[in-house]
């Protein structure tokens, strides 16, 4: 009776259906090709994205601070601490499918008074002793999961485990672009340094100059003066230079794990290496790459199977629970058949009124669905914005960058020719000293037009979804 019981038990959990809508990935328009602002060639499977990270910086210590950070980082541990969090959960979730089973088991050990308050004869009472004992396997609350209401459970919570695991991939991708983000920063900050320093040397030069002229009376004393002031404003951009330096390589730092220190430096500002070729691939291979993207969809998965769980309330439910074990007063005979002892208790519950509250769950596990959807979409749409604006970025700033470098070449053969001129007596301090400082802030500008054509380059990296792998 017990097998047969058994057996119909395994047929209609194995059988049953599952209540619910099944997943099917929406369908969202995807543009042909990633706009830019020139045409792209023909879209190539090759990639960016598909470059480590390490072959897209190669700068030695710029590679060794993002293994640092890889090895560190608080946001990356906590995401991976995330992750075992999911998975446990699934497991606590999938175990209600299965039967419970449990052993226990006592003995009792019990003295009969001599001085009790009937007397009862030897023949009903041989001894004074008495042991008791029981031993049980029990089988707890098992639900037969007819509507698929655990199954559903057990899927939201496998794709909550997979959401967890590419949010992880996308705190990577973050990660890399960030340390790699504020190392450039910080070269630039560097390398504005040397110009300032170069330029107060230039302009404290000049400075000596103007005191011996205006010493000799060739000079005037606003001469001095406008020398004065270009070395204070170059002197005061020191400072400032300094300080965002120091900031700096305390961001980097809290990037990395650590306690606010100094960072090694690698190659010069102005040689560092990104690849020549920025390919974006295939817009439609964007879906499978990003983990922000795949995130929103397990989460899309999860709300999916939230319906079902959902739905499954309107069924009955049908739970059993049982025992089987011995009891004896004997415990050499408690495992004997005569002394065996068993228990099976089926279950079946149906609501009835809830005054609403299973209609009112469905709806609001639909609703949840249809947010996870506008999530998902949105999430797609901002990939593409992404994408795109690395590309405009890196395009523009670089014809910027070259109008820049024409630009300071001119100002420097200028300023040349203006401080020979005013040595020479030929023109005024005022056009050598205008030439300087246009020089100094087209230097300064120069660099960071230099530093935003890095950035979108690490910008479209992260953008595509590279470094992760």
């Amino acid at each position: 009776m017990k097998l047969r019981a058994t057996a119909v038990i395994a047929a209609v959990w194995m059988t049953g259906c599952t209540v619910g809508p099944n997943y099917q990935r929406p369908a969202v328009q995807i543009p042909q090709n990633f706009r830019a602002p020139d045409p792209l060639p023909a879209p190539q499977a090759t990639s960016l994205a598909d470059l480590k990270w390490w072959e897209v910086f190669r700068d030695e210590k710029l590679q060794g601070l993002i293994r640092a950070a890889l090895a560190a980082n608080y946001d990356l541990r906590d995401a991976v601490a995330r992750v075992e969090e999911a998975r446990a959960s699934l497991g606590v979730t999938r175990s209600n499918q299965f039967p419970q089973l449990d052993a226990g088991g006592n003995i009792q050990f019990n003295r009969l008074s001599r001085d009790g308050s009937f007397q009862l004869p030897n023949s009903l009472v041989p001894s004074q002793n008495r042991n008791w004992g029981e031993a049980t396997l029990n089988l707890l609350s098992f639900e037969v999961d007819i509507w698929g209401r655990l199954r559903r459970a057990t899927e939201a919570a496998r794709a909550n485990l997979l959401s967890a695991d590419e949010y992880r991939k996308a705190v990577i991708v973050t990660l890399v672009s960030d340390v790699a983000t504020a190392y450039l920063h910080l070269r630039e900050l560097d390398y504005e340094l040397e110009i300032s320093r170069g330029t107060l040397a230039t302009r404290r030069d000049s400075l000596n100059l103007t005191i011996s002229r205006q010493t000799g009376g060739v000079a005037t004393l606003l001469d001095l003066r406008q020398a004065e002031q270009l070395v204070d404003t170059a002197e005061q951009t020191i400072p400032e230079l300094q300080q965002q330096i120091e900031q700096t390589e305390n961001q980097i730092t809290l990037l990395l794990g650590q306690n606010p220190g100094g960072i090694a430096r690698g190659q010069d500002f102005m040689k560092q290496e990104l690849p020549p070729d920025v390919p974006a691939g295939l817009s439609s291979a964007l879906l499978e790459r990003r983990p922000d993207i795949l995130a929103a969809e397990q989460n899309l998965v999860a709300a999916n199977a939230n319906i079902g769980v959902a739905r499954a309330e309107y069924f009955p439910r049908i739970s059993l629970s049982g025992f089987l074990g011995g009891q004896s007063t004997q415990l050499s005979s408690l495992f004997n058949g005569p002394h065996s002892a068993w228990s099976f208790v089926p279950q079946v519950s149906q609501p009835i009124f809830t005054a609403g509250r299973l209609k009112s769950g469905v709806k609001l596990a639909e609703a949840e669905r249809q947010s996870s959807l506008i999530q998902y979409e949105k999430t797609i749409q901002t990939a593409f914005t992404d994408v795109s604006n690395a590309l405009i970025a890196h395009q523009r700033v670089r014809e910027s960058r070259l109008k820049q470098e024409a630009l300071v070449a001119t100002l420097q053969d200028r300023t040349r020719l203006a401080y020979v001129r005013y040595r020479g007596g030929v023109d005024t301090q005022l056009n050598a000293l205008d030439a300087d400082r246009d020089l100094f802030q087209s230097q300064l500008s120069l660099a960071e037009i230099r530093l935003n054509e890095l950035l979108s380059v690490v910008q479209l990296y992260k953008a595509l979804g590279g470094g992760w792998n």
